[in-house]
């Protein structure tokens, strides 16, 4: 063990050597005697450097022998560099200490891409400026197009947004279906058209809440009326057949005000899991009638301008024709 007596004299001595201008011959003529050699190796902070390649270490001085305790980024940056080569030593003195950057891509890229507030407003302002000057451009093709491009853009994005809605059906399970007599099914349309109790299907469509109101109204009774508004004609088959699906009953009738009769079934039993996994809950299914909606409406609205565009053509066609015929016969009375 060295006193403190040693590692002050051998403190000043390495402090001396690394602010002399000579720095690099003294440390060299220092290291050729082997105690110097080993106190040097003894109190210097030895760090990997980044390059592993060539299998280098990094030993980093510090203006205080206490401060060998604290960490090397807070205090210095400077470093030297010993190779050790066929019994050689050499540094080298001034490198920088390679720092690991630990940002991930997107970061890199966040910062990358960082651009100030002033700069977007500006990117905005030059955008509205110039769907402007074409919305109110003279020539009615150049509004037109600008309408219809901005329309598709809309389309394409809401059909992206309804693909998240998109649940992927389950396996249906094999059961045997039940065979119903005329007069059992008589018997239960009338039983079902008399009865007021009913489950609603209004725009959000067929969604869990559905087929669970399904089988509560079944605990009690064994028809169930489902009333379907509003609807379109012919979607009134499609709901009876998803519902059949998900909820396994019988449609006994379906009537022309778009109200269908289910029958639970003469075996039913209570499922655990009244509401099926493979349907949207109630906020999801509103989300998903409402982007239906607008994307009809786009539609309708794309198809309309494709019309506008269709006549301005064929009206320019027409008046180019009926110029060029003109002039023509007013070359020929001249002549």
């Amino acid at each position: 063990m060295l006193g403190p007596m040693a590692i002050r004299i051998f403190h000043r001595c390495v402090s001396n050597m690394i602010y002399s201008t000579s720095t690099l011959q003294n440390v060299r003529d220092s290291i050729t005697q082997n105690l110097k050699a080993s106190l040097l190796t003894r109190f210097l902070t030895c760090f990997p450097s980044a390059n592993q390649i060539n299998q280098k270490h990094v030993y980093v001085l510090y203006n205080n022998i206490y401060s060998l305790r604290s960490h090397v980024r807070l205090l210095s940056n400077s470093a030297i560099e010993m190779t050790t080569d066929k019994n050689v030593v050499r540094f080298c003195i001034g490198k920088q200490l390679q720092r690991p950057d630990n940002l991930t891509e997107r970061e890199r890229k966040h910062r990358r891409n960082k651009v100030s507030k002033k700069t977007k407003l500006n990117e905005l302002r030059f955008y509205r400026l110039k769907a402007k000057k074409k919305m109110r451009s003279p020539n009615p093709e150049v509004r037109i197009l600008y309408r219809l491009g901005k329309a598709k853009r809309k389309e394409e994005w809401l059909i992206e947004k309804l693909r998240k809605f998109d649940v992927r059906k389950a396996t249906a399970e094999v059961y045997d279906p039940e065979i119903l007599t005329e007069e059992e099914k008589f018997y239960l349309k009338r039983t079902g058209e008399k009865k007021k109790h009913y489950v609603p299907v209004g725009r959000r469509g067929v969604f869990g809440g559905v087929v669970l109101n399904m089988h509560l109204h079944w605990k009690n009774h064994e028809t169930v009326k489902v009333v379907c508004k509003p609807c379109r004609p012919g979607q009134i088959q499609e709901y009876a057949d998803e519902l059949t699906r998900l909820s396994k009953g019988i449609v006994i009738d379906i009537k022309p005000n778009n109200v269908i009769i289910f029958f639970r079934g003469k075996n039913y039993v209570q499922p655990e899991i009244m509401s099926p996994p493979d349907t949207l809950s109630k906020a999801k299914a509103l989300e998903k009638y409402k982007l239906e909606q607008s994307l009809e409406h786009t539609s309708e609205f794309i198809e309309k301008l494709e019309n506008e565009l269709e006549e301005y053509y064929k009206h320019k066609a027409r008046f180019t024709k009926e110029k060029g015929s003109s002039e023509k016969d007013k070359v020929d009375n001249v002549t």
